[in-house]
């Protein structure tokens, strides 16, 4: 009997290769050339045939980037790999991480972590780190007491992969999900979002009222940001703030403040936040996440147990059976889940700034924010850079901007470098669109279109548009806190829990001068 010949896509294309360069060359010429903008398959999304130009690779294989084996947030199956390319289009041409420097490296493949690649990969072959048996281990183990933090993002993103219209909002059905997997308590990182405004704005207001420290403030709730600075920007880590991200701020709260609320040993809790983000991985693993230890008095206690991606949950969800659809809406639970409309917008482009300029407003001024900090429709949107100048009372004139891709965050922090743009206060976020295009999201299109971020970002719009409270400082849980426990906003506690520091990684690479950067 004859052995069977097994074939991967792999060995597929090695032999298919040796049809020549010219033969496949005239086949692809035959169908046409590359397809207009609105005929690509990702819609108007940063499609490499969008680009209307030619690439530099063969046409048979176009390579690949390359992932450490021990990356803590994305991972390749080479048996689905098919050297497309497509990872080395983004990684280049959007986030300027592959390329933007010598060779050879000096430790590690430089990765960011920010996942998009995982929405590029047309066959699949590069997903996220699968974490969800951490998750499923501590829920079956009855010494362990699961808490676990959604984000934003995660309830405009998750329908999708149940047949949803894009964007729709399934937050009541999320958390009963949650609850029927085994998970104990539920709560809303939105919470966390209106705390880490609290701090930020605090820190940029005091930043700009105190002769001495940094005008310029950058954001630093996009981990896949703050490591691109690590690496290719060092010094301006003076000007990031260092203000947690809502995750990072949330995680030692549930073991501190939580806990002693509710009577639970922090030991027993499992902490798990689902995001719509694959560096949040990498962020959870951080040494500096782990400032609860220190409260506590618990050693080794980590801020964060494990983070699982959008689409790990619905994995989850479909190998119970549990259908988002047939689920009634349930509420997540007390204490570390009432949140604003400011929280709430944290998932999109320019929401983080949109945020914190409502209660840098309140802080400066002692008033409310005027109805047009509602909706700052400069900072809305999706051009790459976008900027807007404020006139606040007793500060004077506030220069802002948001960026989304890093490409876009490289080109104008270059341009601050060069004297050409000045600013006092700078969003960035890795992932074109913010967090609801994050790379743990469902893969609605390849890679996501324009439409699909659009309408997850004005779903979290419209949500802020209802919310009873729209600025974090009128959260009463917020208020809470501060009043039994944190003291007021920059108190030596908060600055204990609530903040960190980052680190040059510019000795693991050779950073290309804008001079060098590749066409």
């Amino acid at each position: 009997m004859k052995e069977k010949i097994k074939f991967s896509r792999r060995s597929f294309l090695k032999i298919a290769g040796g049809v020549g360069l010219a033969g496949i060359t005239l086949g692809a010429a035959a169908c046409g050339g590359a397809p207009a903008a609105d005929r690509a398959a990702g819609g108007t999304g940063w499609m490499p045939s969008q680009y209307n130009v030619a690439g530099s690779w063969p046409v048979q294989v176009k390579g690949r980037i390359a992932i450490d084996s021990a990356n803590p947030s994305i991972t390749r199956d080479d048996q689905k790999c098919i050297l497309c390319g497509q990872c080395i289009e983004v990684c280049k041409n959007v986030e300027t991480v592959y390329d933007f420097y010598e060779l050879p490296l000096k430790e590690e493949p430089i990765c960011v972590h920010c996942g998009q690649c995982t929405h590029w990969c047309p066959s699949g072959a590069i997903t996220e780190v699968d974490d969800t048996a951490k998750l499923i281990e501590a829920i079956n183990d009855p010494d362990k007491i699961v808490v676990v933090q959604t984000a934003p993002s995660v309830r405009v993103g998750l329908g999708d992969e149940f047949g949803l219209p894009i964007g729709t909002n399934v937050a009541g059905k999320m958390v009963a999900a949650l609850r029927r997997l085994g998970v104990d308590i539920v709560s809303d990182t939105n919470w966390g979002a209106d705390m880490t405004i609290m701090e930020e704005a605090a820190e940029c207001v005091h930043r700009l009222t105190t002769p001495g420290e940094p005008r310029l403030t950058f954001t630093s709730c996009c981990p896949a940001w703050v490591k691109f600075a690590e690496y290719y920007y060092p010094e301006i880590l003076p000007n990031l703030s260092t203000t947690r991200s809502p995750m990072g701020i949330q995680g030692p709260l549930i073991k501190t403040y939580y806990a002693a609320n509710k009577g639970i040993d922090p030991a027993r809790i499992f902490s798990v936040a689902v995001m719509p983000c694959t560096a949040k991985k990498f962020e959870c693993a951080r040494e500096e996440m782990n400032s609860a230890a220190a409260e506590t008095g618990i050693p080794g206690l980590r801020d964060t147990d494990a983070v699982i991606t959008t689409r790990e949950l619905a994995r989850m969800m479909k190998s119970r059976n549990i259908n988002l659809i047939d689920l009634p809406e349930e509420k997540f639970d007390d204490l570390i889940s009432d949140a604003s409309g400011a929280g709430i917008i944290f998932g999109n482009t320019g929401g983080v700034m949109e945020a914190a300029v409502r209660t840098a407003w309140y802080d400066i001024t002692g008033e409310q924010p005027p109805a047009t900090l509602w909706e700052l429709a400069p900072v809305r949107g999706l051009d790459g850079i976008k900027e807007a100048s404020l006139d606040v009372p007793g500060v004077g004139e506030i220069k802002v901007a948001v960026c989304h891709g890093l490409g876009n965050a490289r080109r104008l922090i270059d341009r601050v470098k060069a004297g050409e743009a000045s600013y006092n206060f700078v969003e960035i976020m890795a992932c074109p669109g913010g967090c609801i295009s994050g790379g743990g999201q469902p893969r609605s299109a390849t890679p996501p279109s324009d439409a699909v971020r659009l309408a997850r970002i004005e779903t979290l719009y419209s949500m802020d548009r209802r919310a009873v409270k729209r600025n974090s400082h009128d959260n009463p849980e917020v208020i809470a806190i501060y009043d039994s426990f944190l003291g007021a906003p920059l108190s030596e506690k908060a600055h204990h829990l609530l903040h960190t520091s980052y680190h040059s990684k510019a000795d693991r690479l050779q950073a290309l001068p804008p001079s060098a950067y590749p066409a």
